[in-house]
């Protein structure tokens, strides 16, 4: 991965040295010797290398100088300045003004590089990180299948208690219309004199003389009529319950079997426990 940021970088700058040297070169070389001519590209090239190779350095051990930086886009800005003064007197400046930008876009690619390298992270920690999305992932879906299976599940339970709803709803219509209809039958027998005459005439008068009138019973919310509770017997003493138990288990010949006492036991009114009637067997019977 490094050497995806890095290659560019190197190339850029090599093609950018070289360029501006030779510019240099080409067009001081007609107004001074040769030799300043060199001499200033290589300036020119030394500089922006020198702070590069700093830059680096620092970057290396996790540090940063802005005057060091400052220094490199200035040298950087230097040979892009000579590459385009020497498009514009050239008889071809079009050609060399396509390629006056190649210092600036060697330190941008190094700005580039230097960003990768303090963002960049180890094999390990890459592993680590996408065996947590992955499971990140693996735990969505799952959620998403149960919210999927749930809504499905209650769709259906919710289509099956509308369905029953409203056949209730149906049932319940139809009965309250047969009812209304048979009131209305009864409404009309009670308004009816001849049926009403032979109706009042079975009711038991409540004054000497008089019939009472004969009405409707009422249609309406009723409430649950409870059984008569019944009358608690008193409770037999153990005592009492074993002459009980032996009177009723020495009646028959041969002696009656615990089943069979416990239901004349029972047929006959007496109330006892399972338990202490068992309880009084074993005692009568030992």
């Amino acid at each position: 991965m490094k050497a995806k940021t890095v290659l560019p970088a190197v190339a850029m700058t090599a093609v950018s040295m070289v360029l501006t040297l030779a510019v240099v070169v080409m067009w001081l070389g007609t107004a001074v010797p040769w030799v300043v001519a060199l001499v200033v590209g290589l300036g020119i090239d030394g500089g922006w290398l020198a702070t590069l190779a700093y830059e680096r350095r620092l970057a290396a051990q996790g540090d940063h100088s802005t005057p060091v930086t400052v220094v490199g886009w200035a040298f950087g800005a230097v040979a892009t300045g000579v590459l385009v003064a020497h498009a514009l007197t050239s008889s071809s400046p079009a050609a060399w003004l396509a390629v006056s930008w190649f210092p600036l876009a060697a330190k941008a690619l190094w700005l580039v590089h230097g960003l990768w390298e303090r963002t960049a992270l180890t094999v390990t920690a890459l592993e680590s990180i996408r065996g947590i999305q992955q499971e990140a992932r693996d735990e969505a879906a799952v959620a998403r299948a149960r919210l999927r299976a749930e809504a499905a599940t209650e769709e259906t339970r919710l289509t099956a208690v509308t369905g029953a709803g409203a056949r209730v709803a149906r049932v319940q219509a139809e009965t309250a219309k047969t009812l209304s209809k048979a009131w209305s039958t009864l409404e009309t027998t009670r308004a009816s004199e001849e049926t009403g005459k032979a109706l009042t005439s079975v009711t038991t008068p409540v004054t000497g003389g008089v019939t009472p009138r004969w009405e409707l019973p009422v249609w309406g919310p009723s409430e649950a009529v409870r059984a008569p509770a019944l009358e608690a017997a008193p409770a037999l003493t153990d005592d009492e319950l074993d002459a009980v138990v032996e009177e009723i288990r020495t009646n028959r010949t041969p002696p009656l079997s615990y089943r069979e006492m416990s239901a004349r036991f029972r047929a006959a009114g007496h109330s006892a426990s399972e338990v202490r009637l068992r309880a009084a067997w074993k005692r009568v019977a030992a």
